[in-house]
């Protein structure tokens, strides 16, 4: 293990060496000598040393304005470079020796020894394995915090580290590849860390399709084909011809719940963007097939489809390139609204689809499997994930929308006001029109500018492929009639295809009420007519822990789960549960492992689906070697937990969770509501107003622009607090619940439900996590220097509880000490904190001067600190 850190640490060492060699070159050497110094100082004030920590408070605050920028810059760019060390060391042969596939290796092998054993069915595996599903659903929200043009530099680097460690015993190799990795850092150091302007829906879309094109275009035919041939090899499992245990889905340019800027039109121009991308990536394939595939040999069909010609395979791909390549041309004038001759081809993955089958059936009839399953098999397992439109588009929208469309409506025709009526009144209502063939929508009706934005969502779903869109999201739904709102949309649309609607049920009341609802909807035979025999259902993490605290939150998503998967079972429906989780773990983050085994039995039994989120995406899929391993982690355990499911809760531990569950809710709450000074105090001592001057993303930080902090969204909450290192959302009310246990019902049964209890056994690993992250003595500088002095005392118990948790959780932990299970995330955590320490520092430095008086250059060293200390924390949102 410890030769494993010594090789990242030397990596680390290298970087930062070449950085303080930019560093010098362009600032001087004054400013080398400075960064040093507090480098020094904050490595010394971690390892105790009171007087480095005061020495290193007094540089910083001493610092002139002019210097604080670069010395900003320095510590961001340093933990920048760290994490692509990081993420390079977990795919480099002393990080992962087995290579990406490790966990999925171990996993069957485990599997087929129990096989072997009698003690699990082969039937059972196979059916398991056969119905993997994995889908993915990229999301923008704002917390990638890195540029693009930066990220670019940072995957060139990560390849520079494996071609470092591929030639240590050759020195010319060796300083080539140094000198390359310097000229990398040399230009990032010299490019504006911070972007001009916020970018746009489209911007992030593309954002989006670029990890796509980079990593999991080649990730998941590797992942697939090495599936497939490990279930065969260990198992003797054939798996269908059609195999595609992973999907792509994205809410990039679809997702406008409180995003003005994503509009009818935005989401028409991503839609085609994403064709026009996927068209170009299958062309370049095609291109290399195209000179592969010069055997003359063919069956009878494809002749059929060729005639006498002596290259067949070639003749085919060569008609399909040019089909290709007119409607990439088509796409290219419409996205740029210039008129053209060209013709729209190719829209359906089926168009090319069946010859590339055509020819793969006949390689393989006429004895070339060799080459039928070579590349031409890899662009077959992308035509089955990313299809013709690259990823599937999600829409969202909140509940309150499609309410103001049918009030408008119902007001025009002298029925009352829609919002008004009860939720009876409404279901009634709805169903009747639902059953109605006549329109609802008056033709010479002129709705207002917002009714009219979400009628034209709807006439652009209606207009396009099946294929191209994913499945409509109701965000803030808290009845069944918000469901059925949209399926009337949907019709008076014109939409000629069934498009999955699914509530997403946010809060902790809705997640309470979520069986309710779906019953109420079940019950309805025109619903379940409509429906058939399958229902998504997000459950959203984000909002219900800020509602109610991450352990009530996390109970609250529990039992909705084992409800939602009852009903499904009552109403012979599968339910398909749509996990809207975060990268923190106030939004429901946690490792991916982890977190799938401690679901509820049978909740993956119809596949995952699941958000990635900002800065995650990159983190877990913007290398190919890395998403092969991210897609095998979430293999192994959905497999794991379909095979193997945790056990079903006792009841005491139910009665325990319920009871931890009400008495954490209680303090939170008591805290960020029932607290006149909590929102005064929230502002003071983090730099949540500041924010919104960082150019994240296309969303507002705010639902509502003129709200308070029950409007602002669940990211920019999570991220004020995880700036000044008091991480508050994540275990704020932990301690009171679990006291409550350990008072009614004793430690023993909360040892047990610790060892016993993949769930419980998860968030304790989740609250150890951050308890790592948090730091009392920054949180404590941050209210010195930035709060009141009558809020104070309010900081003061926030950390005096933290203190007290701490102490309590680490009793619970494997060997008394935090993530001693997970030392490689605690070897992370301390990699960063001497970096991370001065930033923290300055950006209360900087803070306070520009409270005092504004000023633009502070300004942007104040969000190169957001930025950098996003950087160390990792997930931040």
């Amino acid at each position: 293990m410890q030769q494993q850190y010594t090789e990242l640490k030397r990596n680390v060492s290298l970087l930062g060496e070449l950085l303080g060699t930019t560093i010098a070159h362009s600032q001087g050497p004054e400013v080398l000598e400075k960064v040093e110094l507090i480098r020094h100082l904050a490595k010394s004030s971690r390892g105790g040393d009171a007087q480095a920590r005061e020495t290193l408070i007094e540089t910083l605050q001493s610092l002139p304005d002019e210097e604080l920028l670069p010395v900003c810059r320095a510590f961001s760019h340093f933990l920048n470079l760290a994490n692509v060390a990081e993420q390079q060391h977990t795919i480099s042969d002393s990080g992962c020796p087995q290579g990406p596939f490790d966990t999925l290796q171990t996993t069957l092998s485990e599997i087929t020894k129990k096989v072997s054993l009698g003690d699990t069915d082969q039937h059972k595996v196979a059916q398991v394995i056969e119905n993997l599903s994995i889908e993915l659903v990229l999301t923008a929200h704002p917390t990638e915090v890195t540029r693009r043009t930066l990220i670019s530099k940072h995957v060139e680097l990560s390849d520079c580290l494996s071609e470092l460690g591929a030639c240590l015993d050759n020195n010319l190799c060796r300083n080539e590849v140094i000198a390359r990795i310097e000229q990398l850092i040399c230009q990032a150091w010299h490019t504006n860390e911070i972007r001009n302007k916020r970018p746009t829906p489209l911007e992030e879309a593309k954002w989006g399709f670029a990890v796509i094109e980079n990593s999991l275009w080649d990730a998941v035919p590797k992942f697939t084909r090495t599936l497939t041939q490990l279930a065969q090899g260990q198992l003797g499992i054939t798996l269908p011809e059609d195999y595609a245990p992973v999907s792509l889905a994205s809410w990039m340019g679809g997702d406008r719940d409180g995003n003005p800027n994503v509009t009818a039109e935005v989401t028409q121009s991503v839609l085609d963007h994403g064709r026009w991308m996927a068209l170009d990536l299958y062309y370049r394939d095609l291109d290399v097939l195209s000179s592969e595939l010069s055997m003359a040999p063919a069956n009878e069909a494809l002749k059929a489809l060729t005639g006498d010609h002596p290259e067949p395979y070639r003749a085919l791909l060569k008609q399909l390139k040019a089909d290709i390549n007119e409607t990439i041309l088509f796409l290219e004038h419409k996205i740029k609204s210039r008129p053209s001759s060209y013709q729209d081809k190719i829209r359906s993955t089926s168009q090319l689809m069946e010859p590339l089958s055509a020819c793969y059936c006949s390689l393989t009839e006429c004895g070339m499997e060799v080459v039928a399953n070579g590349m031409l098999l890899d662009v077959i397992h992308r035509l089955r994930c990313f299809g013709v439109q690259l990823c599937k588009l999600d829409i969202r929208q909140d509940s309150g929308r499609h309410s103001d469309v049918l009030s408008e409506v119902t007001r025009y025709l002298g029925l009352g006001d829609y919002a008004q009526w009860s939720e009876q009144d409404k279901q009634a209502f709805l169903l009747s029109e639902l059953s109605s063939r006549r329109p609802l929508l008056p033709k010479h009706w002129q709705p207002s500018e917002e009714v009219q934005e979400v009628l034209d969502t709807f006439s652009v779903i209606a207009a396009q492929d099946r294929a191209a869109l994913g499945i409509y999201i109701i965000s803030m739904a808290r009845e069944a009639s918000d469901v059925l709102a949209v399926e009337l949309l949907l019709q008076e649309s014109g939409c000629p295809f069934k498009l999955p609607v699914a509530p997403l049920f946010e809060t902790l009341d809705d997640l309470n009420h979520a069986q309710q609802v779906m019953q109420q909807l079940f019950d309805s035979s025109w619903y379940k007519g409509h429906v058939g025999q399958q229902q998504y259902v997000m459950i959203g993490y984000s909002d219900s822990a800020k509602d109610a605290g991450m352990m009530a939150a996390g109970w609250a998503q529990y039992l909705a789960m084992e409800q939602l998967i009852e009903v499904g079972d009552k109403y012979q429906v599968e339910m398909h549960l749509f996990h809207g989780r975060g990268g923190t773990i106030g939004r429901g983050g946690a490792p991916a492992a982890q977190a799938l085994r401690s679901q509820p039995p049978g909740s993956l039994s119809h596949g995952l689906r699941v958000t990635e989120q900002g800065e995650m995406i990159r983190f877990k899929f913007g290398l190919t070697p890395v998403a092969i391993q991210s897609l095998s982690l979430y293999a192994s355990a959905i497999i794991e937990n379909n095979l193997y499911p945790p056990p079903q809760p006792k009841a005491d531990w139910r009665a325990a969770m319920a009871l931890l569950s009400e008495h954490s809710c209680k303090q939170y709450r008591d805290f960020v509501r029932g607290n006149a000074d909590f929102v005064s105090y929230f502002r003071a001592a983090t730099p949540e107003i500041e924010l919104a001057k960082l150019p994240l993303g296309s969303r507002p930080a705010k639902r509502k622009p003129q709200g308070g902090i029950e409007s602002l969204r669940a990211i920019p909450w999570i991220f004020a607090w995880s700036q000044n290192r008091l991480m508050l959302p994540a275990w704020l009310g932990a301690l009171a619940g679990i006291q409550s246990v350990v008072k009614t019902y004793g430690e023993e049964l909360l040892g047990e439900m610790s060892e016993q209890w993949p769930f419980f056994r998860t968030r304790l690993e989740m609250l150890e996590m951050v308890f790592c992250k948090t730091d009392l003595w920054l949180s404590e500088y941050y209210d010195a220097r930035l709060v009141p002095d009558d809020l104070q005392p309010l900081g003061e118990s926030l950390r005096s509880e933290l203190k007290e948790a701490t102490q309590f959780i680490k009793k619970y932990a494997p060997k008394g000490s935090l993530l001693s299970a997970q030392p490689w995330i605690r070897e992370s955590i301390e990699l960063r904190n001497p970096y991370t320490d001065p930033l923290n520092v300055l950006q209360v430095e900087l803070l306070k001067r520009t409270r005092e008086k504004a000023n633009h250059e502070l300004d942007s060293a104040l969000m190169i600190t957001m930025m950098g200390i996003a950087a160390g924390i990792r997930n931040t949102g």
